[in-house]
């Protein structure tokens, strides 16, 4: 029987957004992203979704147990009954026994492994319109016109500062630090899987399509 409830797990740049999207696309279960959660709540006025406005507002964290409580709301729904691929949650060892407690057991956590130089290169690339939003890479992926947005024509792309070689880093450390007793934790519960993250974005979904079967 194939795995149908996932989580994808990797650093900033390895890709597993995109990966993330294509599987819940192709298996017809939801894409659970911890923004887009976070985006719905404050749409539908929820509970929750109002106390995570009030810290988003404030620019600060959204705690632990309003962010657990989101991710309960939402797999509580009709559509993540068929099972679901979770982007961005749990992040931590506290949110990951919290699943736990909720009764919701992972079948599979895929861990997409890039190395640090690797992602520095794929980030560091990167330029976004500054009108739309729309994210290039000056090498893997550059617009079709020099500095112009194929999206909306806007003339002007600009690198974020948060892709700035010295952010990146910075966020490497934070990823890193946060995640290392995650990896344990999944790893001592024996449904970490490591997934090669510097093969071509066709074979990294090759390799996890053949781990969840």
């Amino acid at each position: 029987m194939s795995k149908r409830r996932l989580m994808m797990l990797g650093p900033p740049g390895a890709g597993k957004g995109t990966q993330a999207k294509r599987i819940a696309s192709e298996m017809s279960i939801p894409h659970i992203s911890t923004g887009d959660m976070l985006r719905e709540a404050r749409r539908k006025g929820t509970e929750m979704g109002k106390e995570a406005v009030r810290y988003m507002d404030a620019g600060q964290l959204v705690p632990d147990e309003v962010v657990i409580g989101i991710v309960r709301d939402r797999l509580d729904e009709d559509d993540a009954s068929r099972g679901f691929v979770l982007d961005g949650f749990p992040r931590t060892r506290a949110q990951a026994e919290a699943l736990l407690q909720m009764g919701i057991e992972l079948d599979a956590v895929l861990n997409v492994v890039v190395n640090d130089e690797t992602v520095i290169g794929r980030l560091g690339g990167r330029i976004s319109c500054p009108s739309c939003g729309a994210v290039y890479h000056e090498k893997f992926n550059p617009p079709a016109s020099a500095d112009v947005c194929d999206a909306c024509g806007h003339q002007g792309l600009i690198k974020r500062d948060d892709d700035q070689p010295e952010a990146i880093k910075s966020r490497l450390e934070g990823y890193h630090a946060q995640t290392a007793p995650l990896i344990a934790f999944y790893q001592e519960i024996g449904v970490l899987v490591a997934i090669d993250g510097e093969q071509s974005p066709e074979d990294v979904h090759d390799a996890i399509a053949e781990v969840i079967g």
